[in-house]
Parts: C-alpha cells; structure tokens; sequence
C-alpha cells in the first residue's frame, strides 16, 4: 500500500530497537482518510474468508479494526485491558508481553460477544514479534470461536512475528511490510 509506505517515510520515526513511532498518524494521533484506505484494503484481501466479527486489542489496534470491520460490514470487538465491572463474570483472559511497554499486559473478552459461530479476523496496528496477536489468537480459541485470518498495517519481518503466529494456519497479511530498520533506516521489502 503505497500511501501508506509514504506517510511512513514521511512522518514515521525510526527510535531504535526496532521501534517505529506512528503516533502522529496511526496511534495516539489517527489520519482517518489514511484509516479508511487501510480499513478497506485489508477487508479486500480477506473479505473471500467470510469473517463476521473483526477482533483486536485495546487501544492502537482499535481504528484499523474499525475500519476494517466497517468496509466488511461486521461488528468490531476489542480486548479490554482492565476488566469493567459491567463485563461477564466468565470473562476470558490471556496474557501478552508488550514490546512497547516492556511488561506483561492481561487482556479480556467477554464470552457475550465471542464464541462458537463466530468467523474471527484479528486486525493490529503492529505485526512485531507476534505475541500480541497470538494472545488473541488464544482468546479465539478459547471462545470457541474460529479464526479466519491475521492482518497488519505494520510488519517488522525482523522480529520473527508471523514465523511465530504460523501455527494457528490462517492467511497473514500485512499492508507495509519493512525488513530493517537499522542505522535509522526505515527499509520496505520489494
């Protein structure tokens, strides 16, 4: 996706450690015309998948989720990360390190609104080392749900991610893929 390979370059800020800071366009600071365009072109690489709900992690996987879910035409569904007193009691949990934040993070889902008939697409802002992902993963199979696919905004093809994420055996599929971001560099594979 070429636009968004641009604003990367543009407005994307390479801090080292293999770590992209998008806040002023992606995730704390959100371009919607760009969130539109990425909503719509993940929904058309797995639309042939038939998925009913779009799954991902409170807060930056939120508004390609959105999107996303709004160009298929399904609900959204995110992952909490503190658990509201108004969520079910049989509230499913899992656990994911966060690269970012550099700690363990719980996230939640209520079996009210995941379960067996669902046709599960996660969407995340970031395909990094996989782990967040593969906590939803997880959630997804704990509800009894299936999981039809994985998309990314972002893949960092360095930190090994979608090697880890293969053995849920679903289409993975990223909109910007970079392969080094050493010296400062941000590098797109061909």
């Amino acid at each position: 996706m070429e636009i968004l390979k641009e604003r990367i370059l543009r407005d994307g800020v390479n801090l080292g450690n293999g770590i992209l800071k998008v806040d002023s366009f992606i995730n704390h600071q959100v371009d919607p015309t760009l969130m539109l365009a990425v909503g719509g072109a993940l929904a058309a690489r797995f639309a042939h998948l038939h998925p009913n709900k779009v799954f991902t992690a409170e807060i930056s996987g939120i508004a390609p989720a959105f999107t996303t879910a709004l160009a298929l035409g399904v609900p959204v569904l995110y992952a909490r990360k503190t658990k509201p007193i108004t969520m079910h009691p049989n509230a499913i949990v899992q656990q994911a390190p966060s690269h970012t934040k550099g700690r363990i993070t719980e996230i939640i889902v209520s079996p009210e609104f995941l379960g067996p008939r669902d046709r599960v697409l996660i969407v995340d802002d970031f395909l990094a080392t996989g782990q967040t992902i593969d906590a939803l993963a997880r959630l997804v199979a704990d509800a009894g749900a299936r999981l039809v696919g994985i998309g990314a905004v972002i893949e960092k093809t360095f930190e090994g991610g979608r090697a880890a994420l293969a053995r849920w055996g679903v289409p993975i599929e990223a909109l910007a893929v970079i392969t080094n971001m050493d010296n400062g560099k941000i590098v797109f594979a061909e």
